[in-house]
């Protein structure tokens, strides 16, 4: 299981353009399938869920299980 680098994680923040748009949940999105090369959401759910700043952002999502963070993947797609 990865664990989240959050120097890594800060890095890529200051370092991607177009980030500004994006709420620091989304952000680690985008990193956890760059820099980790997770594009399940069943393997970026099980990443977030062992740490504890993941799993807090979970949390504030309403977000339980790695269906719901498909879900949540699939409405901001469709925007």
């Amino acid at each position: 299981m990865s664990k989240i680098n959050w120097d890594e994680y800060k890095k890529y923040k200051h370092q991607t353009p177009n980030v500004e748009k994006l709420d620091n949940f989304e952000v680690l999105l985008e990193f956890l399938r760059s820099f980790y090369n997770k594009h399940s959401p069943f393997e970026v759910f099980d990443i977030l869920d062992e740490d504890e700043l993941g799993k807090m952002m979970l949390d504030k999502r309403d977000i339980s299980k790695p269906e719901d963070l498909e879900d949540y993947l699939y409405k901001k797609l469709s925007r």
